[in-house]
């Protein structure tokens, strides 16, 4: 069982950026991933970005290309996803989760934070 916790997330006007943490202690046994995922109010969670700590991979969702970046400290078992050029329809609770496969469908993550709210306002 994987332990993650979110950190870095706050309210920033558009155009802005932030940067997120996802500190983690334990991991699966496999292939290490870790996913990032969002939910806004009413809305259904959707698919970040992705790396592996093994390979190296990642994987980026649409709303991320060019302006989202993933990167991590092995020192620190942290990952981090760094948000570039945030937009208004950027505000949601932002989760990292623990899987064995660089995907993005959520099912594939079988342990999740708590998730930290990033609010962008216009």
């Amino acid at each position: 069982q994987v332990q993650l916790v979110e950190s870095g997330g706050g309210t920033v006007q558009a155009g802005g950026s932030l940067k997120l943490s996802c500190a983690t202690s334990g991991r699966p046994s496999g292939n290490f991933v870790i996913g990032w995922f969002r939910q806004a109010p009413g809305k259904e969670r959707e698919f970040v970005a992705a790396s592996s700590r093994d390979s190296g991979g990642t994987y980026y969702a649409d709303i991320a290309q060019g302006r989202f970046a993933v990167s991590r400290d092995n020192a620190k078992n942290t990952d981090y996803l760094q948000m570039n050029s945030l937009k208004p329809e950027d505000t949601a609770v932002y989760y990292c989760a623990a899987g064995t496969s660089v995907s993005a469908y959520d099912r594939h993550y079988g342990d999740w934070g708590r998730g930290t709210q990033v609010t962008v306002s216009s």
